[in-house]
């Protein structure tokens, strides 16, 4: 209640109802108030949103308006900066233009020039012609015909002088490397064959060999994979086989049969089963020796199994191990002389010819299998290309395989060191000649040294001096395509000239 109405009520003194009444009356006009003051700060409230919002708008219109003058203001530059660079084009255009009409001008005058220089051309040919009697183009081959020998002349003069200044300088040098190392190797050889001869105590024991109606003799010949020749030749049995392993298997098998009398398959068997591990542990052991004679060192023991291996095999009757050894004291003697490494020529020279004992069980050529073999077991690149280039099949990357290269010319040029085939040697022979005579101006070719040099005899009014030896160079390329031969074969152009007159 208000104060002014208790002190109404305290004064009059009053009930209860007029207590109410005033109370009442007090809570309306209370309310009333209180509206009032409602309705005057929503009134202010709106004046105030309304004054915020009028000055949002006027905030709005001023930022519009300087983006706008700012966005003229770039439009402006823009255009004037176009209008600036078409001025540039015009320009620009006109100078090409006038350039234009410049080039075609120059363009007519060089016509025009040419023109009249075609026009004398042609009068002073036809004057040439008349003169010399020989046409333009009779006159141009006869001048690129005396251009040409003059040329050919030069070129055999300069790779003649090449080769010799060359041969100078190399041939000492290469010939002392070659004669140390060669007098320092002593190794032999042995010409090994298909068969095997085996000696009997006395005829009687053939019978044994073969056995009751053959089935001895069928044991050992289905054990060994070899073939058992037996003939009139007194005391003697022949073990025939292309696989040298199995052959030297049959024929040590063969051997103890006689010693020890005891011939039927059951027997055959069990020597045969004693052999093979017995040659299998020589093949290892052979690996061993040779790594161990070269002074190679940490090689895979697969790659020394496979050394061993060439202890049985051949080419050209020349045992492959011994060949293969005999390349790595050359190569190692040769790299010492050239303070090249001597560990990676050995053993590229050993591995040289690893692919032989591969090329009955893979397919490829022996280098081809010999590169993956050694790349397989982790050989150095240097030792890889090595077997790689010791034919030519791909290009040497470092002096090492080229010394081994020399080293197994060296190995298998040296005369009795491989032998082949009577009807072979006459073949390559023949087909030598005829190779070399195919060639223009060659009157006679003869194959001396056993097939290691061809002497071409050359019609003297054909082949001059500076031909002669672009004429070897052809044949040697060309037997080196074509033929497959032991070493290396020598090639001699002869060119002689006879002045013959008579006294009277």
């Amino acid at each position: 209640m208000p104060d002014w109405l208790a002190m109404v009520a305290a004064l009059t003194g009053g009930g209860l109802a007029a207590g109410v009444a005033f109370y009442i009356v007090g809570r309306r006009v209370e309310r009333r108030v209180v509206a009032a003051a409602a309705r005057a700060a929503a009134g202010d409230n709106e004046r105030l949103l309304a004054e915020a919002r009028q000055r949002m708008v006027l905030a709005a219109k001023e930022e519009l308006l300087r983006a706008r003058e700012v966005w003229d203001e770039e439009v402006g530059r823009r255009r004037r900066e176009i209008e600036r660079r078409e001025d540039q084009t015009a320009q620009q255009l006109t100078g090409l233009e006038t350039q234009a009409r410049e080039l075609g001008r120059r363009e007519q005058a060089f016509h025009d020039r040419e023109r009249a220089l075609g026009a004398k051309e042609a009068e002073a040919r036809a004057r040439l012609e008349q003169i010399a009697g020989l046409t333009a183009q009779q006159a141009k081959e006869e001048l690129l015909r005396g251009l040409e020998d003059e040329a050919r002349g030069e070129a055999a003069a300069l790779a003649r002088d090449l080769k010799e200044q060359a041969r100078k300088n190399a041939d000492r040098e290469a010939k002392k490397i070659l004669a140390v190392a060669i007098q320092r190797i002593a190794a032999e050889h042995t010409a090994e064959s298909t068969v095997s001869a085996v000696a009997l105590p006395s005829d009687e024991m053939k019978g044994r060999i073969i056995g009751r109606e053959g089935r001895n003799i069928r044991a050992f010949e289905a054990a060994t994979g070899v073939d058992v020749i037996i003939d009139d030749t007194p005391d003697t049995v022949v073990v025939s086989c292309f696989d040298p392993v199995r052959r030297e298997v049959g024929r040590l098998a063969l051997e103890r049969l006689i010693a020890d009398g005891r011939i039927h398959p059951g027997r055959i068997e069990e020597v045969i089963g004693k052999c093979r591990a017995e040659i299998e542990a020589g093949i290892v052991e052979a690996g061993e020796q040779a790594v161990y004679e070269t002074g190679i060192k940490g090689m895979h023991p697969e790659l020394v199994k496979l050394v061993g291996r060439m202890r049985y095999r051949t080419s050209y009757g020349q045992n492959i191990l011994e060949h293969s050894k005999e390349v790595a004291w050359l190569a190692g003697i040769m790299a010492a002389e050239l303070k090249l490494d001597v560990q990676l020529a050995k053993r590229g020279a050993l591995l040289h010819d690893i692919g032989k004992v591969l090329t009955h069980e893979h397919d490829g050529t022996h280098v081809q299998l010999g590169v993956e073999v050694a790349t397989k077991y982790g050989e150095h690149p240097v030792v890889i290309n090595c077997i790689a280039a010791h034919h030519d099949d791909v290009e040497h990357e470092s002096p090492v395989s080229v010394i081994v290269q020399a080293a197994d010319a060296v190995s298998g040029a040296r005369p009795g060191a491989r032998r082949e085939a009577f009807e072979t040697y006459v073949k390559r022979l023949t087909q030598l000649e005829q190779l070399a005579s195919d060639f223009a101006g060659v009157e006679k070719v003869y194959a001396i040294q056993a097939g290691r040099e061809v002497r071409v005899v050359v019609t003297p009014t054909a082949i001059d001096d500076g031909k002669a030896g672009e004429l070897s160079d052809q044949i040697a390329r060309r037997i080196e395509r074509e033929l497959q031969y032991p070493g290396q074969i020598k090639v001699v152009v002869i060119r002689e000239t006879r002045a013959v007159d008579f006294a009277r």
